[in-house]
């Protein structure tokens, strides 16, 4: 995939079915210990009555597939997911979402990172961002770090 064949586009109605999956096989990927099929019919409540109302959501596609997306709540700059296809890791897909981010919410992003995600924290810091405190997601029970990025 070069960084041409790759398109961003805000997200539609029509994607929702697509975006659910990618983000139950990103997820299964990252934590195989945890099933995530159990999970989805949270993740389906979540982002039908919050998400989609809250975010502005940036889908990435690839030859007509979708890839990558991400969730950030322009009022707070919170960037609840980043999200790409196991399949797609390390190829650019990521950089391009955050640089849609970062022109969403110019004064700046906050967002949770597990603290055993090193793939994700590596990621983020390559971003600019930094982590500013450590707490348990209330959900999951798992450590997290809070992660902040401020434009220069």
């Amino acid at each position: 995939m070069t960084q041409t064949d790759l398109i961003l586009r805000r997200y539609t109605p029509d994607d929702e079915a697509a975006a659910i999956e990618l983000w139950r096989r990103s997820w299964q990927a990252a934590y195989p210990h945890i099933d995530f099929n159990e999970r989805l019919d949270w993740w389906r409540e979540r982002w039908s009555s919050d998400t989609v109302a809250t975010s502005v959501i940036a889908v990435a596609e690839y030859e007509g597939v979708l890839v990558g997306f991400f969730t950030l709540n322009p009022a707070s700059g919170y960037l609840d997911q980043l999200v790409v296809a196991p399949e797609h890791w390390r190829a650019g897909v990521g950089g391009r979402l955050m640089e849609q981010a970062f022109r969403a919410a110019p004064n700046g992003i906050d967002l949770h990172v597990n603290t055993d995600n090193m793939r994700a924290i590596r990621f983020y810091e390559k971003h600019g961002f930094v982590i500013v405190s450590e707490s348990v997601n209330p959900r999951s029970g798992l450590p997290v770090f809070l992660m902040r990025w401020t434009p220069a």
